[in-house]
């Protein structure tokens, strides 16, 4: 049975407040992304396909992890993340709900948001929320169908929708999921004649040591 295994791109611009800004490694998320693939290959753990959605931070992780693939990476569009940014600066325009500063603000911000997007009321969005769901679905039924393991480079939103499709979450298990997303976490889903269902969640096995622990990152 085909296995799919999602790594959330390294920590990347951490000071960014727009979607051009946030696009890039940062020198941490670099090196995580470097540990994780060191810690791939020195577990003997092979892929025979790997894939990233086009955005830059998940370009330079797989860069990064320095693994060799049968075939050349797929970069595929479905696989990039929901536009953070831009929904939450047409939230605040339009609902005064100002962008959060700190983590801690993140943690009531988010939920709000995706609810408000899901249902409709946010105007302009560069996408629906069942649009964001749609592609999500599409494409990980189109990578299941390949032969061998498979490595998808991504991000912490579309993780979380993978999630929920898979588990049949709520929306507000959803959120609170993606905020759990750590940088360089591994996720895996199994195929099984039905469905794909997850089998591993949010593991840091490169950062576990206690010399790198503090090197794991949310944001």
């Amino acid at each position: 049975m085909s296995q799919i295994t999602l790594v959330r791109h390294g920590q990347a611009n951490t000071t960014a407040r727009d979607e051009a800004s946030y696009d890039r490694l940062s020198d941490l998320g670099h090196q995580q992304a470097a540990w994780l693939g060191g810690y791939f290959r020195n577990s003997n753990e092979r892929y025979a396909r790997a894939y990233s959605g086009t955005l830059l931070r998940h370009r330079q992780t797989l860069q990064a992890m320095d693994m060799e693939f049968t075939s050349e990476p797929v970069v595929d569009e479905r696989l990039n993340e929901v536009e953070y940014f831009t929904l939450a600066t047409l939230f605040e325009e339009q609902h005064n709900v100002p962008l959060p500063g700190e983590r801690e603000e993140f943690v009531r911000h988010l939920p709000k948001m995706f609810a408000h997007w899901r249902d409709g009321k946010i105007e302009g969005a560069p996408e629906s929320f069942d649009d964001f769901r749609n592609r999500t679905q599409d494409a990980l039924a189109e990578i299941s169908e390949g032969e061998g393991p498979a490595l998808v480079v991504t991000s912490g939103g579309l993780i979380g929708m993978a999630m929920m499709v898979t588990m049949r979450l709520d929306l507000e298990a959803m959120a609170h999921l993606c905020l759990s997303i750590e940088n360089t976490s591994v996720h895996r889903l199994q195929k099984f004649p039905s469905a794909l269902a997850p089998v591993q969640f949010n593991a840091c096995p490169h950062l576990d040591s206690p010399e790198r622990r503090l090197s794991r990152t949310h944001l």
